[in-house]
């Protein structure tokens, strides 16, 4: 079976790296073009790009295939049996996805149709979901909409991050997707409906990093802080410097004075206790922080040179 690739990130490596190793014809991989990174800005090449070169298969980098005759005929060209698509960014022409003989196949981080889109997995953390998973799917012309072919669910831990468990799903997702290849080539597909009952999951926007102490609950603050770890990274505002929160736990209020206290206000600050927030429903322990212009650390490190008074606000 000649496949043609799509993807871009790591989480698209791990699919990409899944049926090399189970020796599948790769007959070429296609990637987003290399961008400029850092202070430098250097150019750097996609994860895909990195492992596509390392095993010496042919890339393809257009910057977009909607309209691009050229790379249109290039595929028709290359006449791939099926092509695989994981995290690359861009949504097939119906001309394409009519090329291969066995159509296109797409490897989503999410138990479909919950959380169509660009970023089912933070949005899952953020939403304090208790499962997850990865479903493979028949594309369409549609975002997310074609017929699901396998899933495959997980847990979500009480305190795991997208980065760890975006880890998780990319290694279920190259499973995912070789056992899907076994049953096309075998024949034995079965090919299941989406419902009507679908969630969205957008593109992150910078604007919702921002803690809203008034509005959220201690959980949902907690759960945002874990849904954009290590992407962005939940922040607020404290004598108006941009304070970064990587990792907090939450904690019962039961102490009268405490309940009193303004949502968002300073109970505890210790550099051997630590840093404790009173939030709606709850206080918020701060495990790992962030200063504007400077790294991630664990909280008794930062308060040692960053002093926090009891009573201060964060905004």
């Amino acid at each position: 079976m000649k496949v043609l690739f799509m993807g871009t990130p790591d989480f698209a490596k791990k699919s990409l790296e899944s049926i090399y190793n189970n020796n599948y014809d790769i007959i070429g991989v296609v990637t987003n073009p290399d961008k400029p990174k850092g202070r430098g800005m250097k150019m750097i090449a996609s994860d895909v790009k990195e492992y596509a070169v390392s095993k010496g298969l042919d890339i393809y980098q257009p910057i977009n295939i909607r309209k691009n005759e050229e790379f249109i005929n290039k595929i028709k060209e290359l006449n791939p049996d099926i092509i695989c698509v994981v995290a690359y960014g861009k949504i097939l022409p119906k001309e394409v996805l009519d090329i291969p003989k066995y159509g296109c196949i797409n490897v989503h981080a999410s138990l479909l149709p919950k959380y169509r889109g660009a970023a089912p997995i933070q949005w899952a953390v953020i939403n304090g979901e208790k499962t997850t998973g990865v479903t493979t799917m028949y594309m369409d012309v549609g975002m997310d909409t074609g017929d699901m072919i396998l899933k495959e669910e997980v847990d979500i831990g009480e305190d795991e991050t997208t980065g760890e468990l975006w880890d998780r799903l990319a290694d279920i997702g190259g499973d995912l997707l070789v056992k899907t290849l076994k049953q096309i080539e075998n024949g034995d597909i079965k090919r299941t409906k989406q419902g009507d009952d679908y969630t969205l999951a957008p593109m992150l926007q910078k604007e919702m990093a921002k803690i809203n102490w008034e509005n959220k609950d201690a959980f949902e603050i907690k759960n945002l802080v874990r849904g954009l770890n290590p992407i962005m990274g939940a922040y607020s505002m404290l004598k108006g410097k941009k304070i970064k929160f990587w990792k907090v736990k939450v904690l019962k209020v039961e102490n009268e004075e405490i309940k009193s206290k303004k949502n968002g206000e300073v109970i505890l600050s210790d550099c051997k206790k630590g840093l404790q927030i009173k939030a709606k429903n709850g206080v918020i322990n701060v495990l790992e922080i962030q200063g504007e212009n400077a790294k991630r650390m664990p909280v008794v490190d930062f308060l040692r040179g960053n002093k926090i008074e009891v009573g201060e606000k964060f905004e």
